[in-house]
């Protein structure tokens, strides 16, 4: 480790050189290079020095006297010569042969991004090195570790030229790509997981050993995937639904290589040890096909009622079979024949499982018990007992001496196969667990939740290494490949994923909130970003990189809501602890705790001149407060139901409140009198807003649908309906043309004002959309989901991002209009992106991306641009080849 901290510090040293450079030389050389063809550079610098200065002064100083001139070449060639050996020094470090990227160099890392990372000569000099490796291959690891460390830092790195550029051996985890040109860009062993790549260009890129979380996504199912299972080749992926079909895919290309129709709901699928068989339940019977000859072999009959799950021994002889009708079935797979029938449990049976050596057979049950029978003698052999509701799955681990068990119950429990007693209970999971699967080598348990996630779990230890967010519904199993670099999961959205197991284990610096962003604002001077969760913290972000600027912890419960003072200066929050407090925006320092609520506070709102803050709770009150004092000046008590949303109009003469009783109040501040109440909604008012005008009033409700006041007659002007489910926050934009509304359907959506029509439907969240907020100058808007992550939107008041830019414009005048008209290039183009995302866990988003030719090949060498295709990204060959062949 001292000789690390030592190859760091004097890194650190030569970086540190940077400061002497006049770094406005570094695109000049890059472009004189480039121009020149040059392939060693430190040769081309040192033999052509002058041509270098007279280049660079070319574009400086052509009106300068002659003195000034001589002046400045003198200056231009000291610049030269230190940009020199700057390089010439990070050419024979290990900066230029080690991959710092990797664990190993995490802690001596962080000891030199703390004191390069406001270091604006270092920054450039790091940009200098990434393109760099566009021209001499003599310096691609070190400018791959320089790229590496700009996403690690969080630098803005979005609409960025990165062409030609060289990246080897290193992570980009969690890079904010967005807009960025890739074009003619090599990657090679490059891990690009959580990646953003929104309407990127990347044309004839050469991208290959990729590592990514998300392998694939196999979408075929029509309903919920109920199980997932790899054959022991590791080459075919069965997965069974309730759309009645089982569906075998080949893991490689990810295409279906054939399908086995059931007749019902099919809960359970199980390969043979020989490879070409395969079990699967259908209502009372439990089917043995043979699926490389597409043929069935025999069909057990004897349960009484369904059967829930299946699973062959590990020599393929024995089946075992689980069923609602409460027993367990030994069949012989042979002569079909029923061997033995093992009765004791008093529930549903859910799982059943054989140890590695065959000889115990696990099975959970809905009565709350595990139990490990002898297969021998059909006896019972343990009963394992310890959650608190019915057992959902069960898996021995590879070794045969552990047992993990998934519940109704949220948890995860692990027991002592030989002395049948409990050894760690794993909690996370904020649903039913209906699915664990240990990793081939025994030291990781996977689990798949009705709380949308995968768990990776260290056995060893018990914690959770790792959360997978991915999916948009419960997953209801997941499996490991043979080999176990990768993890499949199956879930209610209808969809399989393939995760690179590799990459999951990959440790990088996570920002973002651990549980619910319930409230995200924009602070009025638009520099920063606050956002409130339920893991009781308060957050200030940097919202063009990402980058947290401060943590706020006081609260002893679930942050609520959150606001900004008019001068940005203060932020106030109302948690579920009762109590609201004042923090000083600057210094992340908690100025002043407001109590008088007997119940949660809802929401908070700054009047316009900042002299008040109003508060609505649960306790029914509205209580308005002194800033200057910190005391209590007015109590509003006008209902018996809770309040859940508060807001000032523009003037700051009116307050408006949302109720659980479907009402909304609108009060006159300076009386403190009820001025008229609204009603027209039939649920709770989570949100309301008024417009910049103040002529209009918004609200948000559980009844799914959005409404429309007139302020001055009290009467509803329209009612806009779209979300399938609750809706949590309406929020207009600046100029007050648009509305955005976040629902619990998951999607943000964005209105029309005027005339009252749905303008755009943005999605990502995987979970409710809690809160929603424009920036003060209309061009982003900010979203919190219980997802965990605040996404920021590039809404530019509705105009096609896309097209609008130059660049791309440039771009799609090389191709004929016709060629790309009505296509699917155009939606996907024009769609409105997720520029940010502040979040724990990192998914690709490559919306709207541009792709021509090239390559895009995991470590497997799987092409992966049907993983690009299905997250919104255009491969342009496609649809250039499809159109004329319609033509």
């Amino acid at each position: 480790m001292n000789w690390k901290k030592q190859q760091f510090g004097d890194l650190y040293g030569i970086l540190a050189l940077s400061k002497e450079a006049d770094g406005a030389a570094y695109p000049i050389l890059i472009k004189i290079l480039k121009r020149e063809k040059v392939q060693n550079c430190l040769e081309f610098l040192s033999q052509n020095q002058n041509q270098f200065i007279l280049e660079i002064e070319r574009q400086k100083i052509e009106n300068l006297s002659l003195l000034d001139k001589e002046q400045m070449l003198n200056a231009e060639q000291k610049n030269i010569t230190r940009i020199t050996d700057i390089l010439k020094k990070i050419r024979e470090h290990q900066f230029n042969e080690l991959n710092y990227s990797l664990d190993e160099y995490e802690e001596t890392k962080q000891h030199l991004i703390t004191k390069i990372s406001q270091d604006k000569k270092i920054i450039e000099l790091l940009y200098f090195l990434v393109h760099l490796t566009a021209l001499d291959e003599r310096f691609i690891q070190c400018g791959s570790n320089s790229l590496h460390l700009l996403v690690y830092m969080k630098v803005n790195l979005s609409e960025e030229s990165f062409i030609n550029i060289r990246i080897r051996n290193t992570s980009l985890f969690g890079a904010n790509l967005v807009r960025c040109d890739l074009s003619e860009s090599e990657f090679d062993n490059v891990i690009i997981s959580g990646i953003n790549l929104n309407q990127a260009k990347l044309f004839n890129c050469n991208w290959k050993n990729l590592r990514i979380n998300e392998l694939n996504k196999f979408n075929g199912h029509s309903r919920r995937v109920n199980q997932v299972c790899f054959s022991l080749d590791g080459q075919t992926l069965a997965s069974c639904s309730n759309d009645e079909f089982i569906v075998l895919w080949d893991v490689k290309s990810g295409k279906i290589k054939s399908t086995i129709i059931g007749e019902s709901n099919i809960q359970s699928v199980c390969f043979s040890s020989n490879n070409h068989t395969l079990a699967f339940n259908c209502k009372n019977f439990v089917y043995i096909w043979n699926f490389k000859t597409g043929k069935q072999i025999v069909t057990l009959d004897g349960h009484s009622n369904g059967v829930l799950s299946v699973c062959f021994s590990p020599d393929g002889t024995t089946l075992a079979s689980g069923s609602s009708d409460t027993s367990i079935g030994l069949w012989d797979v042979k002569t079909a024949q029923q061997k033995a029938k093992l009765e004791g449990h008093s529930g549903i049976i859910y799982s059943v499982c054989f140890s590695p050596d065959g000889a115990t057979l696990a099975s959970g049950s809905e009565n709350k018990s595990i139990r490990l029978w002898d297969v021998k003698t059909a006896q019972q052999k343990a009963k394992l007992k310890g959650h608190s509701s019915g057992i959902l799955s069960v898996n021995f681990s590879p070794d045969g001496t552990t047992l993990a068990s998934g519940s109704f119950d949220n948890s995860i429990h692990l027991w002592d196969v030989k002395t049948g007693q409990y050894k760690a209970k794993l909690d996370g999971h904020t649903n039913n667990v209906h699915s664990v699967c240990f990793s081939p080598d025994g030291t990781t348990l996977a689990s798949g939740s009705q709380d949308n996630s995968i768990g990776l779990w260290d056995v060893k230890t018990g914690q959770q290494k790792a959360k997978l967010e991915g999916h948009s519904s419960h997953v209801y199993s997941v499996c490991f490949s043979p080999n176990g670099t990768t993890l499949a999961s199956g879930s209610d959205d209808k969809s399989i994923r393939l995760w690179d197991f590799k990459t999951i284990q990959y440790k990088a610096k996570l920002d973002g909130h651990s549980n619910h962003v319930y409230s995200v604002c924009f602070s009025p001077d638009g520099t920063t970003l606050a956002s409130g969760s339920y893991d009781n913290s308060i957050r200030l972000w940097d919202f063009k990189t990402g980058k947290q600027n401060a943590k706020l912890d006081g609260h002893k419960n679930y942050v609520q809501s959150i606001c900004f003072s008019p001068d940005s200066t203060i932020l106030a929050s109302g948690s579920y602890d009762q109590s609201i407090r004042l923090w000083d925006v600057k210094t992340g320092r908690q100025k002043a705790k407001l109590d008088g609520h007997s119940h949660w506070v809802q929401s908070v709102c700054f009047s316009p001149d900042g002299t008040t803050l109003a508060s609505g709770s649960r306790d029914n009150s509205i209580r308005l407060w002194d800033i200057k004092t910190r005391q209590q000046k007015v109590k509003l008590q006008g209902s018996s139901n809770g309040i859940l949303s508060v807001c000032y109009s523009p003037d700051g003469a009116t307050l408006a409140s949302g109720h659980t009783d479907s009402s909304i109040s609108l009060w006159n501040v300076n009386t403190g009198q009820q001025k008229a109440r609204l009603d027209g909604h039939s649920g709770n008012i989570y949100s309301v807003c008024f417009s910049p005008d103040g002529a209009t009033l918004a609200s948000g409700s559980d009844d799914k649908s959005i409404r429309l006041w007139d302020v001055k007659t009290a009467q509803q002007k329209a009612k806009l309906k779209g979300h399938s489910s609750y809706v949590q926050s309406v929020c207009f934009s600046p100029n007050g043309t648009t509305l955005a509304s976040g629902s619990e359907d998951k999607s943000i959506r964005l209105w029309d004002v005027k005339t009252g029509k749905y303008k755009a439907k943005l999605n990502g969240h995987s979970s409710n959309v809690y809160s929603v907020c424009f920036s003060p100058d209309g061009t982003k808007l900010s979203s919190g989901s219980g997802d965990k992550s605040i996404r920021l939107w590039d809404v530019k008041a509705g105009q096609n991002v896309l097209f609008s830019d130059n660049r791309y414009k440039d771009i799609l005048t090389q191709f004929q209009p016709s060629t790309i008209a009505n296509t699917s290039i155009s939606e996907n183009a024009t769609s409105y992106i997720t520029t940010l995302i502040i979040s724990q866990n990192y998914n690709l988003e490559i919306q709207g991306a541009l792709i021509l030719k090239g390559q895009f090949l995991n470590y497997e060498g799987v092409d992966i641009r049907l993983l690009f295709k299905s997250k919104g990204s255009c491969i342009l060959e496609q649809q250039i080849s499809s159109r004329k062949q319609n033509n």
